[in-house]
């Protein structure tokens, strides 16, 4: 038996030591930092890959900020690669892969592509991969015969303006407004479709100069998988789909199953970064990384629906499991993701001093607009669905989707749940929570008289509190009125 003497803590436990400053304004400092070895944000935020936190849209509004979205895996292969494409086609000027359909498709088959894809247009193309028209959702939406032909209802080629391979952002532009066009179709010599440039896009790639692309200008983001052999077929398509890491999501992640599992992706897929995880020590760091991981998740027991603590007795609060792991991180210059507990924006603050470049943030983005499902009322509040990726459910729906049916009652009994399902308030825009998390960071650093991520971690001094200090730490002897 082995037990250690020191005390472990958490955030509560601890606060920062201001130092002197010479920052003059909080927008004076740079929050850049590394969601990977070879992925660079803006923003150090990434949101989790829970089934209520993360899918395309929540995705998208994460890149576009300067953040990283994480697509969850409790879905098919299938619809989890469709999301990780709709990322990487939200966020470049040119769309690699429009959506399309062959030319002797019917109108009824042109509407079911569109509703699929959540598109109001698609290519139309020949036998041999030919551009021969383009069809809109103005083409087919009064249509009374769904079993036209789409030839007879589209746009053809030849009234079509098009460009090719290598148009920059000027010449699109240019093209766009002197013809006044919504999409100019990007095709090679031979008339072979090469890809999409939309109004939309160029615009957004115009006024979005904080969000996280790659080397090709289209939106960041990366997709979960677990450690079965038949998560390789995730993996694989996610990669085809465009995903530019691949995060290993597994609760122990100091396991051979995780370090086999890792090292597989990262000797499949080199040009993709691997993100390793969940650990809380330093040892866990190591043999991540020796296996090739480009970052390690951190964070045992430490989400606000985890129960893993309870349930198993095994964890580490999350501000030492932090600064352990991260001084093993740092010396293999590898990237650290604090994930869970963060509850406040003084929480990011001091999971980034203690030696994070990342925070991964869940129950907060559960209740915005882009997080996945409804919104419902409860006492008189509007809330939504949070809940942990080892809760009941989320096991049964795990399974069913594993199984490719429902899963007999008999075996609920035989699931022990590591997470809760519970309710979080409505929070509107995830931009909002976002904002509030950096600006709370941006003054952090300004108290720790940094202007970086690095020179925060070089500058940091915690300081342990008492109870009563935390409490004097919050509102108290006063009255609120808003």
């Amino acid at each position: 038996m082995n037990i250690r003497s020191d005390t472990a803590l958490t955030f509560d436990d601890v606060l920062l030591v201001p130092k002197r400053s010479t920052v003059a304004s909080r927008q004076a400092v740079n929050t850049r930092t590394l969601f990977s070895r070879r992925i660079e944000l803006k923003i150090p935020i990434a949101s989790s890959n829970m089934d209520t936190v993360t899918e395309s849209p929540m995705a998208i509004a994460m890149a576009r900020l300067g953040g990283i979205g994480v697509i969850h895996r409790f879905m098919t292969v299938e619809r989890q690669a469709s999301e990780v494409r709709r990322v990487k086609h939200a966020g470049s000027f040119i769309m690699d892969h429009p959506y399309s359909v062959s030319g002797d498709s019917t109108v009824r088959q042109a509407r079911e592509e569109m509703e699929k894809h959540g598109v109001g247009g698609l290519m139309v193309l020949g036998k041999r991969e030919e551009l021969i028209g383009v069809v809109s959702t103005r083409d087919v939406m009064f249509e009374e015969s769904e079993s036209r032909p789409i030839s007879e209802v589209m746009t053809t080629r030849e009234k079509l303006v098009t460009v090719g391979a290598g148009t920059s952002l000027d010449d699109a532009r240019s093209l766009l407004h002197t013809h006044r066009l919504e999409k100019l179709p990007v095709v090679d010599h031979n008339g072979r479709l090469l890809g999409l440039i939309t109004a939309q896009d160029v615009m957004k790639v115009e006024h979005l100069t904080e969000a996280t692309r790659d080397a090709r200008g289209q939106l960041c983001v990366a997709a979960a998988i677990g450690v079965k052999d038949s998560d390789l077929d995730r993996a694989e398509a996610c990669v085809k789909a465009g995903a530019d890491a691949l995060v290993v999501d597994i609760a122990h992640g100091h396991s051979d199953l995780a370090i086999t599992m890792v090292r597989t992706l990262k000797q499949k897929y080199p040009q993709v970064d691997v993100v390793g995880g969940n650990v809380a020590t330093a040892e866990g760091v190591g043999d991540l990384v020796e296996a090739g991981a480009d970052a390690i998740k951190v964070g045992v027991g430490s989400g606000s629906i985890c129960i893993t603590r309870v349930v198993t007795g095994f964890g580490v609060p999350q501000l030492t499991a932090v600064a352990d792991c991260a001084r093993a991180g740092h010396d293999l210059n590898v990237p650290i993701i604090a994930d869970g507990g963060i509850r406040t924006s003084g929480d990011l603050t001091k999971a980034i001093a203690a030696g994070a470049s990342t925070v991964m943030i869940g129950s907060m983005l559960a209740g915005t607009d882009e997080s996945p499902g409804a919104t419902v009322v409860r006492d008189g509040r509007r809330v939504k669905v949070v809940r942990g990726m080892a809760s009941l459910t989320a096991n049964i729906d795990r399974k069913e989707i594993e199984q490719g049916r429902e899963v007999d009652p008999e075996d609920w009994e035989k699931v022990v749940p590591e997470g809760v399902e519970a309710v979080v308030p409505f929070r509107g825009p995830a931009k909002e929570i976002v904002h509030q998390l950096v600006g709370g960071l941006r003054s952090g650093l300004s108290y720790a008289g940094a202007t970086t991520i690095q020179e925060l971690w070089q500058n940091a001094e915690f300081i342990r509190i008492t109870s009563a200090g935390k409490r004097e730490s919050g509102v108290h002897d006063v009255t609120q009125t808003f």
